[in-house]
C-alpha cells in the first residue's frame, strides 16, 4: 500500500515539476541555457545524433562552421552517394520535393531533421530549437563554443582512414559561397586574434595591480576568508 502512495506522490511531483528542465547526467540543467557547438572537426553523423538528442531534451543549440564538419569515407564515394540523393525526385512535379540543399548548413540542418520525428508537434518543437550557420556569424563569433569529444573524428577516426569536408562536398555540387564564407573567416580570426591580445595584456596588468595592492588589503582579506567570502 505504502508502494502504491509513493508512485502517486511521484506521478504527482512529476506533473509539477518545473518546466524548462530536464535530468541528464550532471544533473538538472536549464533548457534556456544555449549550446553553441563549433562544428569544425566532429563526424556528420555523430554530431546529428546528440544534436537531435538535445533538442529532444528542449535544450536550444546552435552549431556555427558547418562547412568544416567531416565525414567517413573517401570524397569521390561520397559525392557519389549525393548525386546519386540529388537524382531523386517526384517525376509528376519536381517541385512538389524531395527538396535537395546545397548549403553546409542545410545539409546538416536535414540529417538532424532525419533523427527526429519531425512530422509530429513535439519533433517540430525539436527542429525549432536547432539554429545552424556556415561560418561564425555575430553574435555567435563573441561567444564561448564547445566541441563534442564523442563525435570528434580525430577521436572516433583510426588516423589511417579517409574522410571528406562537408564544405567541399556542397562545392561540387552546387553551394556557391564557398569563397565569401572563407573571406568572411579569415576576417574573423584577425579580429580575434586582436581582441585575444588585448585581452591577455589587461589580464596581465590586473594581475600586476592585485599583486601591488596585496600587502595593504592584507588584513581585510584575512576577514573575508574567515567568513568564507574568499577562498
Amino acid at each position: 500500500m505504502a508502494g502504491a502512495e509513493n508512485k502517486k506522490l511521484m506521478r504527482d511531483i512529476a506533473k509539477i515539476s518545473l518546466p524548462g528542465l530536464h535530468k541528464s547526467a550532471g544533473g538538472f540543467k536549464s533548457a534556456r541555457q544555449v549550446l553553441i557547438i563549433d562544428g569544425r572537426g566532429h563526424l556528420l553523423g555523430r554530431l546529428a545524433a546528440i544534436v537531435a538528442k538535445q533538442v529532444l531534451l528542449g535544450r536550444k543549440v546552435v552549431v556555427v562552421r558547418c562547412e568544416g564538419i567531416n565525414i567517413s569515407g573517401n570524397f569521390y564515394r561520397n559525392k557519389l552517394k549525393y548525386l546519386a540523393f540529388l537524382r531523386k525526385r517526384m517525376n509528376t512535379n519536381p517541385s512538389r520535393g524531395p527538396y535537395h540543399f546545397r548549403a553546409p548548413s542545410r545539409i546538416f540542418w536535414r540529417t538532424v531533421r532525419g533523427m527526429l520525428p519531425h512530422k509530429t508537434k513535439r519533433g517540430q518543437a525539436a527542429l525549432e530549437r536547432l539554429k545552424v550557420f556556415d561560418g561564425i556569424p555575430p553574435p555567435y563569433d563573441k561567444r564561448k563554443r564547445m566541441v563534442v569529444p564523442a563525435a570528434l573524428k580525430i577521436v572516433r577516426l583510426k588516423p589511417t582512414r579517409k574522410f571528406a569536408f562537408l564544405g567541399r562536398l556542397a562545392h561540387e555540387v552546387g553551394w556557391k559561397y564557398q569563397a565569401v564564407t572563407a573571406t568572411l573567416e579569415e576576417k574573423r580570426k584577425v579580429k580575434a586574434k586582436l581582441h585575444y591580445n588585448k585581452k591577455k595584456i589587461i589580464v596581465k596588468l590586473r594581475k600586476q595591480a592585485e599583486k601591488n595592492v596585496e600587502s595593504k588589503i592584507s588584513k581585510y582579506t584575512d576577514v573575508l576568508k574567515q567568513y568564507g567570502i574568499l577562498v
